[in-house]
């Protein structure tokens, strides 16, 4: 039953009827998470069915809570000191013996790779697995390393409680400060004193660097951030998370870590370590308690080193559905009409960094249907969606958006999303897709909704293929949002908010505290302006009509800005008059649009 799947093991054993796995799917595709651990949160199966299935689907041996006592690690082997008790703890992993060099270990995720390899680095074995459920492997853990009768209690919880990241770079400066080559990089001079290309492997291998790369990744993952950012310079590296937009410095690793800690990336994301000179692209897979988070890479050369962007793409920390996201009852009824149509061009708009991808996979995951052929090229796949057939641009073969685009067309698809209009030969395709029966969605990079009309237009796209394709375009912005712990509410003074009258007695403003990090605001929430395109708009379109006729007509047919957007927000508490202000300075003006490749 190797190659069946969780579900499927559960169906064939009578444990699960077709019916509770279908119910379970469609929550799983909601909210990114397992499936086992949907079956379990529904009552549908127990830990132990759970671990029973993973053991049949992957051939390994499983503990349930009846013959839990196999949970009993060795007592001759010093186990508690090849696996930490703190990382036994965080990881949900037991060591049981040691034969030669093999170390089986009890977990229960068979499946988080990037735990799994830091263990064998981390205790330089080779790992077998056996199978079995959280609650087992925490008990026995608890038992093995911290109960007050046994003498094997991890020192480290004895320590005075701080973050894990601030005690992994506090520690690594003093564990390998002998240890590293005193010529990696003491000096400040990194580029004539690399390690050779032997030491640097060995180095990105030892335990240290591997506990503090993975708390990098782990804390910001618990933090919320979407961006990790590792930049050399002449005496120091500096760490940042990018946390709801903005850029916060967390404290750095010690200089001379640099060069293994970026190696060890690159190994993680199969990246070549031996080349500095180029930028590079690889990608991460990581699991996290119940969820996966994919995890793209990007190195590029500076004078000091290579700095290292790492992406953090987690499905189950964004719903990938519309009404999660912060879009009013109103747009999210406009959007669905558009998306019900039977073919045409939907656009989503604004700058980098303002969720257009987040809102576009929302809109394809609204569609996804049996009955329905969904293709996808984006630049890269960022979330994986069941159900569709997804295609990463790959332009040092050939495989452009173009290029794939004229594939698709012959795939027989149904609906068509591509991740970014870039240039006049995607959108022509675009639209001549739309135009024969293929219902098309893509992103621009525009300020506002009426300016990709004219975008289009002025790139090359000819009036006469615009008018009867497009359907929809949406704009938006990400807005921060007030912490619900600390906000604090006050009467509104038109005079103070630029003559800005609200519907309601009291709106709210940031002021810190210890869950925001006293920033005053925890998450984010799209701000939206909806164009639909109905026959006016489409008629001045027609005669090439002007973004500001565009403009004034969406007005007139009732649609809101995103600065409107966003005083409705502030109305309800959700975000701060400030905050509006700041995420709509620049839109509206589509003569200021960032520019497109031609």
């Amino acid at each position: 039953m190797a190659h069946l799947k969780v579900g499927d093991i559960l169906l064939t054993q009578n444990i699960l009827t077709s019916e509770q796995l279908e119910e379970a799917l469609n929550i799983q595709k909601q909210k990114g998470t397992r499936i086992g651990d949907v079956l379990i949160e529904l009552g549908y199966v127990s830990e132990d069915q759970i671990a029973m299935a993973l053991g049949a689907q992957l051939g390994l041996p499983f503990y349930t809570s009846e013959n839990a006592d196999m949970l009993t690690p060795k007592a001759d082997q010093n186990l508690h000191k090849i696996i930490p008790g703190d990382f036994a703890k965080k990881n949900m992993i037991l060591p049981l013996s040691i034969n030669d060099n093999v170390l089986t270990c009890a977990v229960a995720d068979p499946l988080d790779l990037l735990m799994l390899d830091n263990a064998s680095h981390i205790t330089n074995h080779e790992i077998n697995l056996v199978i079995s459920t959280p609650s087992c492997i925490g008990n026995s853990i608890d038992t093995f390393y911290f109960s007050e009768t046994e003498s094997l209690a991890d020192e480290e919880t004895n320590k005075q409680k701080v973050s894990l990241l601030d005690a992994a770079v506090e520690s690594s400066y003093a564990q390998t400060e002998e240890s590293f080559d005193k010529g990696s990089s003491s000096s400040g001079d990194s580029a004539s004193a690399e390690l050779s290309l032997e030491k640097l492997v060995e180095k990105a291998g030892e335990a240290p660097v591997i506990k503090l790369v993975d708390l990098i990744i782990r804390q910001a993952i618990d933090e919320r951030a979407s961006d990790i950012h590792i930049e050399p310079f002449e005496t120091k590296i500096n760490l940042r998370y990018r946390i709801d937009g903005k850029l916060y410095n967390i404290p750095p690793p010690a200089p001379h870590l640099h060069l293994a800690i970026v190696s060890r990336i690159k190994i993680l994301s199969k990246l070549d370590i031996a080349e500095k000179r180029l930028p590079q692209d690889g990608a991460i897979s990581a699991k996290l308690e119940n969820r996966t988070v994919d995890i793209r890479v990007s190195t590029v050369p500076t004078v000091w080193g290579e700095k290292v962007v790492m992406r953090i793409l987690d499905k189950g920390a964004v719903p990938l559905e519309l009404t999660g996201l912060g879009f009013t009852k109103d747009q999210i009824e406009s959007i669905r009409k558009a998306l019900n149509a039977p073919y045409g061009l939907f656009y989503i708009t604004g700058p980098t960094g303002s969720g257009k991808s987040t809102s576009l996979y929302a809109s394809v995951n609204e569609m996804v249907d049996p009955s329905k052929n969904i293709v996808t090229c984006e630049d890269p796949v960022e979330y994986k969606i069941e159900g569709i057939n997804q295609v990463s641009v790959r332009n040092e073969i050939g495989l452009s958006f173009a290029t794939a685009l004229k594939a698709f067309l012959r795939q027989d698809p149904d609906i068509i999303m591509v991740g970014e209009t870039r240039d006049i030969e995607t959108a022509s395709i675009c639209v001549r897709a739309a135009l024969t029966g293929h219902f098309v969605l893509s992103t621009l990079h525009t300020n506002d909704a009426a300016s990709a009309v004219t975008r289009l237009i002025d790139i090359g796209v000819p009036n006469y293929l615009i008018t009867p394709s497009l359907i929809m375009v949406m704009a938006q912005r990400l807005a921060r949002k007030l912490c619900p712990e600390c906000k604090e509410a006050y009467e509104p003074d038109p005079t103070e908010h630029n003559g800005q009258k609200f519907r309601a007695d009291l709106i709210y403003r940031p002021k810190g505290c210890e869950k925001c990090k006293n920033t005053g605001y925890i998450g984010r929430a799209v701000v939206a302006e909806v164009l639909e395109i109905d026959d006016k708009i489409r008629a001045i379109i027609a005669r090439g009509g002007k973004y500001t006729e565009i403009f004034d007509q969406a007005r007139k047919n009732g649609m809101e800005t995103i600065y409107d957007t966003g005083i409705r927000l502030v109305e309800r508490g959700i975000t701060s008059f400030e905050e509006v202000c700041r995420i709509s300075a620049d839109a509206g003006q589509g003569d200021e649009a960032e520019p497109i490749d031609e």
